[in-house]
């Protein structure tokens, strides 16, 4: 999304942000254990790691691309296009696949996740923005208050999760990450990463990364934090921005833990 697009910062007015987050919701704080490069080209739309590869999907037409690339490098080793004038979105994998969504033009894309060679297209309605998974569901975001729920073999909406935080509905979901359990989202123009429980949809605590924006030369008006990615295997979170110069590993301080829960029914 960029600011061409978007509806005004009086949204986040409801007090439903850490700043105005009340006692019985957590505002966790962060450490940064590691940063590696990352493309100040790239819109970050969706992101995600997998077997030691880090999958980013790029937003921006005539500059929207799916890249694979190791985290300490900038080098692709696999790459594909999304044709202009589409603004690439999201990004998953579901087994052999990966699975990829635009903006507005209601158009999605399947591709072989060893190859990035695209194996189909599919329709929906609505706008396409981030998207997570826990085995056979796909959550989705749309730039709303509410996650979509989609089944990947057609990607029809089996469900619906509205997400709120005190009572109040959270708008302006963008990239999401599934982590033991939990659903991590960025709230669009905010230093913020909303932990939320599937279940319920409720808030149950928010992650403030002020002060990343700024290390990674986020200095453009469009320059957020957008991207988080989840390293299952050896526990790590990274997350970045649009056309940040860095992405970061970074760890929760205490009181904060991460989530212990439910772990990915990958497949």
């Amino acid at each position: 999304m960029s600011l061409l697009r978007a509806p005004p910062l009086a949204l986040f007015a409801a007090g439903v942000l850490p700043a105005a987050a009340h006692a019985d919701i957590p505002v966790c704080d962060y450490t940064v254990v590691r940063s590696y490069p990352h493309g100040t080209g790239d819109f970050t739309e969706g992101l995600f790691y997998r077997e030691g590869l880090l999958y980013e999907s790029t937003g921006e037409p005539g500059h929207s691309r799916i890249v694979v690339r190791k985290l300490d490098s900038l080098k692709p080793l696999r790459e594909a296009r999304i044709p202009a004038p589409l603004f690439g979105e999201g990004v998953i994998d579901w087994g052999d696949q990966l699975i990829s969504l635009t903006w507005r033009a209601g158009i999605g894309y399947r591709w072989d996740r060893k190859t990035l060679r695209n194996t189909g297209t599919f329709t929906y309605k609505g706008e396409g923005w981030g998207m997570t998974r826990d085995g056979n569901t796909i959550y989705q975001s749309d730039g709303s208050s509410t996650l979509l729920l989609r089944d990947p073999a057609t990607m029809k909406v089996t469900g619906t999760l509205p997400v709120t935080a005190e009572g109040r509905a959270v708008p302006l979901l963008n990239e999401l990450e599934w982590i033991n359990g939990e659903i991590w989202a960025n709230v669009w123009m905010t230093d913020s990463i909303a932990r939320i429980d599937p279940a319920s949809g409720k808030v149950k605590a928010w992650i403030d990364l002020s002060g990343l924006r700024t290390r990674a030369k986020g200095y453009g008006q469009d320059d957020v934090l957008n991207g988080i990615a989840w390293d299952a295997k050896h526990h790590r979170v990274f997350v970045t921005g649009k056309n940040w110069n860095q992405l970061f590993q970074i760890r929760l301080k205490p009181p904060c833990k991460m989530p212990a829960g439910k772990r990915e029914a990958r497949q």
